[in-house]
């Protein structure tokens, strides 16, 4: 049976994008948020504005229309919000890929889906509206989550509904609908939903790593970006 990675690898050209880019203009800005980058303060860190500014100006000084990152990345972000808190072990591993851009900045659909499922998971810190697409490309079935979207992105969905490939299919949220955070896109590949709709971790503890890496594959095989 074919891994997920060739049968991607396989259909490359069937693949479309996630958000607009330009390859001759635009480029995208990797940010780092782990224990390294010490310009995030506790102060930037707990106040939304002050963190989606810095955010702002780093795109800015590097003349980029995105950043991006967060893959397989330990976080120290994630101590802003109890919700990734549990009392052995804090959930810190992030499980997708972000996307820094402005609220409003349309995000598409890259392949052939139906909606598996979608939820306003309005808790600080958390993802927000959300919209879960179900996929199967030669044989292979997976999902894919795109969180900290607009609350109109939910608009006309519902479970099972068809969405084609390159389709609009919501815009980033602001502070108020997409759990606080900066503006972005949590975008996420997961193989087995494990039974879960509307919601899937998209921070993991250390100790489980290996686990959820094995189930939500590196979303660059889908968006393509050169992260170096």
């Amino acid at each position: 049976m074919q891994t997920f990675e060739q049968v991607i690898q396989s259909n490359a050209a069937l693949i479309q994008k996630v958000v607009d880019f330009d390859v001759k203009h635009d480029q995208f800005l990797p940010l780092d948020f782990t224990a390294a980058n010490t310009e995030l303060t506790d102060r930037i860190l707990d106040d939304t504005d002050l963190f989606s500014d810095w955010v702002n100006e780093k795109l800015a000084k590097n003349n980029a229309r995105y950043g991006i990152g967060g893959y397989n990345e330990h976080r120290t972000i994630y101590s802003r919000s109890t919700h990734f808190d549990t009392e052995e072990e804090p959930r810190r591993l992030h499980l997708g890929v972000d996307i820094w851009a402005p609220v409003g900045t349309p995000v598409y659909n890259f392949y052939d889906a139906n909606v598996q499922s979608f939820a306003n998971n309005n808790n600080f810190g958390d993802y927000g509206t959300t919209i879960i697409l179900a996929y199967e490309i030669d044989g292979f079935k997976f999902n894919a989550l795109y969180g900290h979207l607009s609350l109109d992105s939910l608009n006309g969905l519902e479970q099972g509904k068809f969405i084609p490939a390159g389709a609009k299919i919501a815009t980033l949220g602001s502070k108020e609908e997409n759990g606080y955070w900066p503006p972005h896109l949590h975008f996420q590949l997961i193989e087995n939903m494990e039974g879960l709709k509307g919601d899937y971790p998209g921070v993991c503890k250390f100790s489980e790593r290996e686990k959820y890496l094995a189930n939500c594959p590196d979303p660059d095989l889908i968006l393509k970006v050169t992260f170096s």
